[in-house]
């Protein structure tokens, strides 16, 4: 049977396997728990409605966020409310131009009483870390978080030291400022699964955000706890993705590296490197946690185009006549996603005994 995303695919594809009764509460469904933490969330936050969903999806799928937008929407405010509503320890740390790579991880240090050498762990031993203005601090400071990041340990001497578990970054960077900022490391950048570009609220989320101004703040409860968190992690982990899609992931970067292939020549004087293969991972695994949050167990090809530009748009490195003639990396995008092809699964049927 042949079909495309917008017909009801439900009733085809793999329901989730049912439980055996006990005489145990059972637990709540993954949307109810995470329309909690929503709802908990905008009890602090007015609006944004997409970067909090962003913000649930690289949660709930394990990855690392970068939030970029100009001063006062909230990004920093978000980061924080989403650590209290989920628990866990949470660690801030301000990047300024005169950090050094130890205050970030950690360093060694010497005991005269003992002729030894203790180690002092840093800030990023925590669940949730907040690196606020990350592009101030130069690239020694930005290239330490490369082990935490992508292997969850430190490693400080001769020892190597795990980081608690879930383990989250989550960044915000200021566009607007190039005085005393840092371009983040490619390396580094390609290590966050999304990244999120923030505007300005609509004039009626601008009223409720004025009007909470001029009241006291709101005491943020926690919802869901870690246990819960890794509970859900685990269910993305269950959660469908036809081979055709997995597919369509793989053509979306290869376009991005051979736009000739897929007939637009003119991206290619505009993206000196395409994404890398960590983008059409970020994007199944997105996809698949924002399936969980509107409560399906299978992704549907809608979940990977909604979120291709935020999986793709900081691994594309762009040419200086790019950035000459002003095109950004959404606007090359834009023509990849016009350019390769949506999936049509084909969603077979049991024969009839």
């Amino acid at each position: 049977m042949s079909m495309d995303e917008s017909e009801p695919v439900a009733a085809e594809l793999p329901q989730p396997t049912e439980t055996a009764e006990s005489g145990n509460e059972p637990e709540a469904e993954p949307r109810v728990l995470l329309e909690e933490a929503l709802v908990e969330i905008k009890r602090v936050i007015a609006g944004q409605d997409e970067m909090l969903e962003r913000v649930l999806v690289c949660l709930v799928a394990g990855g690392h966020l970068l939030i970029e937008g100009v001063p006062g929407l909230a990004k920093t405010l978000t980061i924080k409310t989403t650590a209290a509503v989920l628990g866990g320890s949470f660690r801030r740390v301000q990047f300024t131009p005169d950090l050094v790579p130890s205050d970030l991880v950690g360093t060694r240090i010497y005991r005269p009483d003992h002729g030894g050498f203790d180690t002092e762990l840093g800030p990023v031993f925590c669940n949730f870390l907040l690196a606020d203005e990350i592009n101030r601090a130069p690239a020694k400071v930005q290239s330490a978080l490369l082990e935490v990041m992508q292997e969850r340990q430190v490693t400080i001497g001769h020892d190597t030291h795990p980081v608690p578990a879930p383990f989250l970054v989550m960044a915000t960077q200021n566009p607007i400022e190039s005085e005393g900022t840092y371009p983040l490391p490619e390396a580094q950048i390609d290590r966050f699964m999304l990244k999120i570009l923030v505007g300005y609220p609509e004039r009626d989320e601008e009223l409720t955000v004025v009007h909470r101004s001029l009241e006291d703040p709101v005491e943020t409860r926690q919802i869901l706890p870690l246990t819960k968190l890794a509970s859900l992690q685990a269910s993305v982990k269950q959660v469908y993705v036809d081979p055709g899609l997995v597919s369509y992931a793989v053509s979306l970067a290869t376009a991005t590296r051979e736009p000739a292939s897929f007939g637009i020549d003119h991206v290619g004087e505009l993206v000196a490197y395409g994404a890398s293969p960590r983008g059409p991972i970020a994007l199944v695994s997105a996809a698949r946690a924002l399936a969980l949050i509107h409560g399906r167990d299978y992704v549907i090809p809608a979940d990977l185009r909604s979120l291709v530009k935020d999986a793709f748009r900081h691994r594309l490195v762009l040419t200086y006549q790019a950035l000459a003639e002003e095109h950004s990396a959404d606007d090359v995008l834009d023509d990849v996603i016009a350019a390769v092809p949506q999936p049509r699964l084909e969603l077979g049927r049991p024969a009839a005994a």
